[in-house]
């Protein structure tokens, strides 16, 4: 199951079920649960904890420092959990310390090639990262998002569950849940909808969505009448909640 070529530091914990190919490094502090494949040519630095069935393809670079100057050799972690697939050339930091000290991916992720996870971000789950994705430092993604290729998401934005952005996105500002958004910078182009119709919303708790979406984007209300009206909607429609906490949780401002 280990390359005989492989090199696994003594003091990494890599579980009996683990799979790592040629010329691959696993360093200090780095866990392994079981499942996990590793291709040839990982470099997988700790401390990290990698957890079960994941699939680690060929020349990914997991859990070296943080790109960030302020970084001084404090410990801090990468977290990535279960059934994630990391294609080729990914890049994943560490945490540092002006933040919790931890990157987080979450649960069955596909992250596609050359994508980056910078320092303190935090991946949810079921997300979707086209081929040279790249986060800044504590960029926060909700789950189910789906970021089209050449995605790049400025430090401390936030992009809510279930939205979509189109190839060569430049997200500079929060985007709301359910949101589909695209340019340089990043606007409003609509709500999901086919990606919400996949995933079991009803016709009924699309349009909630949609009539959602009219209210902060195009009925010319202030930020605060928005909310308001939001949160009568979110009394009887569930489905509006992640909309509205997505809308009220924003500090760098909505996508407009």
């Amino acid at each position: 199951m280990i390359h005989e070529s492989a090199v696994i530091s003594s003091r990494a914990r890599v579980h009996e079920d683990v799979s790592i190919g040629p010329y691959s490094i696993v360093g200090a502090d780095v866990e392994v649960g079981p499942g996990t494949r590793i291709e040839s040519h990982v470099v997988l630095k700790g401390p990290c904890v990698i957890g079960r069935d994941n699939h680690i393809f060929q020349f990914a670079s997991l859990g070296d420092d943080p790109q960030d100057k302020k970084y001084a050799g404090e410990s801090t972690q990468l977290v990535i959990g279960d059934r994630n697939t990391i294609r080729e050339y990914c890049s994943f930091n560490r945490g540092t310390v002006q933040d919790e000290g931890i990157t987080r991916l979450g649960n069955d992720n596909w992250i596609m090639a050359y994508s980056h996870i910078a320092h303190d971000c935090v991946v949810g789950n079921h997300t979707v990262f086209a081929n040279n994705t790249t986060l800044a430092g504590h960029v926060h993604i909700g789950d189910w998002a789906i970021l089209g290729g050449f995605t790049g998401v400025h430090q401390y934005c936030h992009i809510g569950a279930h939205t979509l952005t189109g190839i060569f996105t430049a997200v500079t500002k929060d985007i709301p849940a359910y949101v589909l958004a695209s340019g340089r910078p990043a606007v409003p182009r609509g709500i999901n909808a086919e990606g919400l119709k996949r995933r079991g919303f009803s016709s009924d708790q699309i349009s909630n969505v949609r009539e959602a979406y009219r209210v902060l984007y195009r009925q010319d209300l202030k930020l605060k009448e928005a909310v308001q009206t939001l949160e009568k909607y979110a009394e009887s429609q569930e489905e509006v909640v992640a909309f509205l906490e997505s809308v009220r949780k924003s500090s760098r401002g909505l996508i407009r």
